[in-house]
């Protein structure tokens, strides 16, 4: 499918070039193009001056920069109506841009942070990925994979569970300390099980703890209640969301859940619309042009 992109940005201040980013961050030449793999490269992005052409993978790199310091981005998809699935998983809600943007997502991240109940009910495999982007992620000082990290309270984890019996980098459980002993013993053999809170994890200290491990550029893909506590925390500085053209109608939930939180205000960075009728918005914390650097 050729996924024609149009850009659209805020009708306030300039349009973002080549090299915007992260908030907080020091301006800096754009290091170079996250590679996609052949499953993306059909998936064609445009903005509004490409006449049908899709967007590059530069082009595309430029939309989502990386900031060279610690920052929490979030990736999720979301019907028209709201709804986080479609028959109990987000598949049913994506398509190939969307996918192309969640592959250059993890391409750029140090770590993948997931719920445990995400993890089951999407059918998480291990977070590979093809040479072209390994060889990326090695010209720009990144280890050969990111690094993934499950939160999960009970530790209701199969140690055999392919995404951390076959990862091809030891992952990273955050866990409290109520957690079950034996279950905890049991996952240390596939992963480092950190205690990061005591009757539920603390999103707080989890984040501290990845940054101690040099794991400073986090991609979180949900689930709802792990959104929820990030933005109850105040950690999230970005958010990637894909609007799904479908309307699903009631029983699923919304992207985020748990305890309210006062509301925060993102600012809008781009929205590209795809051939399907999907948009890809990116919005972050900061002024319409903090200086970054893209992937």
């Amino acid at each position: 499918m050729n996924d024609r992109i149009v850009r659209l940005w805020p009708g306030r201040g300039p349009a973002p070039g080549p090299g915007s980013g992260a908030p907080g961050s020091g301006a800096a030449a754009r290091p170079g193009t996250v590679p996609s793999d052949a499953a993306g490269a059909g998936a064609g992005l445009s903005d509004a001056a490409g006449a049908g052409a899709g967007l590059s993978d530069g082009e595309l790199s430029d939309a989502y920069p990386v900031g060279p310091g610690p920052s929490l981005r979030v990736n999720f998809v979301t019907s028209l109506d709201g709804a986080v699935a479609v028959d109990g998983r987000s598949a049913g809600l994506s398509g190939a841009a969307d996918r192309r943007v969640l592959r250059l997502l993890r391409t750029g991240c140090d770590a993948l942070l997931v719920g445990a109940g995400t993890l089951r009910d999407e059918g998480y495999r291990p977070v590979r990925l093809d040479p072209p982007r390994r060889a990326w992620r090695a010209a720009h000082g990144l280890a050969p994979y990111p690094t993934l990290v499950v939160v999960s309270q009970r530790l209701a984890l199969e140690p055999g569970h392919p995404a951390l019996a076959e990862a091809p980098v030891r992952p990273v459980v955050l866990t409290g300390e109520r957690a079950p002993a034996d279950r905890r013993a049991a996952l240390t053999a596939v992963a480092d099980v950190l205690v990061t809170g005591e009757g539920t994890v603390d999103p707080v200290a989890g984040l501290a703890a990845l940054r101690e491990r040099g794991l400073a550029r986090v991609l979180s893909e949900g689930g709802p209640r792990l959104f929820g506590a990030l933005t109850a925390a105040d950690l999230v500085d970005e958010l990637c969301l894909t609007v799904s053209p479908l309307l699903v109608g009631p029983g699923p939930g919304r992207i985020t859940a748990g305890p309210a939180s006062p509301p925060r205000a993102l600012t809008l960075r781009h929205v590209l619309a795809a051939a399907d009728g999907s948009l890809l918005l990116r919005y972050a914390r900061g002024g319409p042009n903090p200086p970054g650097k893209s992937a």
